[in-house]
């Protein structure tokens, strides 16, 4: 069978591969059948981790501890995605309060390194590789307030498979052995990365960190001061020095995490949950409200009107990401507002419902690639959480400090470098952040603990994973395998500007007859692969009191219970 794609005008022809798997049950384009277990569950990236977690649960522990131990388990073997080198965010539900918590465990600028060092320079971005995007590190803290409200296992038994994998080795997965054969050759000129990340292994050869193993035994031993305040802050603000980088050890020193409220939106009897800015997860949200005005269930999955409707609402809250998502404490921005009803209602009289929007302006609410890894994990008492973790582009910042086995996070190249904006530079402040869990309550009890990975791919495979559920009836595992959209480039809280009204990629699996509609309508199309994201979910059935895993076909991990 051949589909075709329009590119403005140009046509290309595809083989499409097959997408009905000879399965008796499920749609056309699942992949495999959900994970049903009564006791606990886990869902990650690479196998490897999910199984730890799995391991942690059996011991007594909580579901906190086990999103640990497979959090520093992928920082091992899923260095293309994170590490301890990066920033964390979670949403934990507590069955003993029946209460969502959320954790931004994201770090801040440095403080010796200010906007007019950029404008000296002439750059009108932030640099994404080197010293220059470097901030603070703030992945080790979040576990360690994670731990200290929800843990039951001592850290030392936490992170002891970690340390295990990282000094005798572990077999490389494939996704992660491509990511890493592509990433070598950008970042291998960069100080100390090849010492422990270069020749990148093949898939199947056993890889070994004894660095890593070594600081992960420090961080278990002496808890989370020996990251911040001790040998490993010493270590860093060394090397930056060294390289001409500004991080320092009063940058480590006094960093903290947050721990917030999450933040949500109805959505036809769901309740669905993100977290305020500094992130993204409110754009979920808005994208949600401005749907929920169409018969969306009507239209159909996949169908011309839900596409073109799904895109333009896309576009029209980018322009409001661009603008208004940043760091709280350095402004007044109007959460509350951008996430009303009213505010969505507004926005969607905008949408052309026959016609692709070339570029919005953001609204004015005040009135009336970047690679990531993502799990969630979920306890025989109740407890869930919904974690994300990441280095920001491919493997950060390329720079690994001497002798610690991790690469520091490049998460400063968010920040825009023009003067006035919400996101601005400043010293010791949060970036705009990619990175976003998720979670839906019904009826004020867990439903769905999700999160997809993959930079400004999150918000809107968040909204299609609520549409797939909610609107298309599918299960926890086909709402993942289903063919997914991405719409790239909006205006982008760097600075950028939509003039253009972007590029629609779109996977295999959709309708030529749609996809024409689509060009014609406007929308510039294009086929793309590896760029849609890394789906893992728990969701909860209260009626059976069962858990139903579901992992992302796209990468290598798994889900798994008992």
């Amino acid at each position: 069978m051949r589909i075709l794609y329009f590119i403005g005008l140009v046509l290309l022809v595809v083989t499409q591969p097959l997408t009905a798997y000879d399965r008796v049950t499920g749609k056309p384009f699942a992949s495999r059948s959900r994970v049903i277990a009564q006791h606990g569950m886990a869902a990650t990236s690479q196998p490897l981790a999910t199984q730890v977690a799995i391991d942690v649960l059996k011991q007594g522990g909580s579901a906190v501890d086990a999103a640990i131990a497979a959090n520093a388990v992928l920082g091992l073997v899923e260095p293309t995605g994170c590490g301890i080198g990066g920033d964390l965010y979670a949403i934990v539900w507590d069955a003993e309060t029946q209460k969502l918590h959320g954790l931004n465990a994201s770090g801040r600028s440095p403080y010796s390194l200010t906007l007019a060092h950029f404008q000296d320079r002439g750059l009108e971005y932030v640099p994404p590789r080197g010293a220059l995007p470097v901030t603070v590190p703030g992945c080790v803290d979040g576990w360690f307030e994670l731990h200290g409200r929800f843990g039951r296992l001592p850290m030392k038994a936490v992170l002891a498979p970690a340390i295990a994998y990282a000094r005798h080795g572990f077999p490389v997965s494939d996704l992660i052995a491509n990511d890493w054969q592509r990433s070598v050759p950008i970042l291998e000129e960069y100080e100390g990365f090849k010492e422990t990340f270069a020749p990148a292994p093949k898939a199947g050869e056993v890889f070994k960190n004894p660095r890593l193993a070594h600081t992960l035994e420090q961080i278990a031993e002496r808890g989370r001061d020996a990251f911040y305040r001790g040998d490993i802050a010493r270590t860093i603000d060394a090397f930056m020095k060294r390289v001409g980088g500004f991080l320092s050890y009063r940058d480590l020193a006094d960093h903290t995490s947050e721990w917030i409220d999450p933040v949500s939106t109805d959505y036809r009897g769901y309740t669905v949950w993100e977290l305020p800015p500094n992130g993204q997860g409110i754009a979920a949200l808005q994208m949600l409200n401005i749907l929920e005005g169409y018969d969306i269930q009507g239209m159909g999955f996949g169908s011309r009107e839900y596409m073109h409707c799904f895109i333009e609402a896309k576009k029209l809250v980018f322009e409001d990401r661009a603008k208004f998502y940043a760091d709280l404490a350095f402004n007044d921005i109007p959460v509350e507002r951008l996430i009303s009803k009213a505010y969505a209602a507004q926005r969607r009289k905008l949408i052309d419902p026959d016609r692709a929007a070339r570029r919005y302006d953001a609204g004015n609410p005040a009135l009336n690639e970047g690679d990531t890894i993502y799990l969630t994990v979920a306890d025989g008492q109740g407890n869930l959480v919904s974690l994300i973790q990441s280095n920001y582009l491919g493997m950060g910042s390329g720079l690994a400090p001497d002798g610690l086995g991790f690469i520091l996070q490049d998460r400063g190249a968010l920040f825009s470098l023009e003067e006035g904006q919400f996101n601005t530079y400043a010293p010791h402040k949060r970036p705009f952040h990619t990175i976003i869990p998720a979670f839906i309550t019904k009826d004020g009890e867990p439903f769905l603990s999700f999160g997809v990975m993959g930079g400004a791919a999150q918000p809107q495979m968040h909204v299609q994973i609520v549409v797939n559920l909610v609107d298309f009836g599918m299960d926890v595992q086909e709402a993942g395998d289903a063919p997914r959209i991405l719409h790239l480039g909006s205006s982008q809280p760097t600075g950028q500007t939509m003039i253009d009204g972007g590029t629609v990629h779109l996977e295999t699996g959709f309708d030529y007859e749609v996809v024409r509609a689509l060009a014609r309508a406007g929308h510039r199309i294009q086929v793309n692969v590896g760029d849609f994201g890394g789906y893992q979910a728990i969701r909860y059935d209260r009626r059976n009191q069962v858990y139903y895993g579901a992992s992302e076909s796209r990468k290598d991990g798994h889900a798994a219970g008992y």
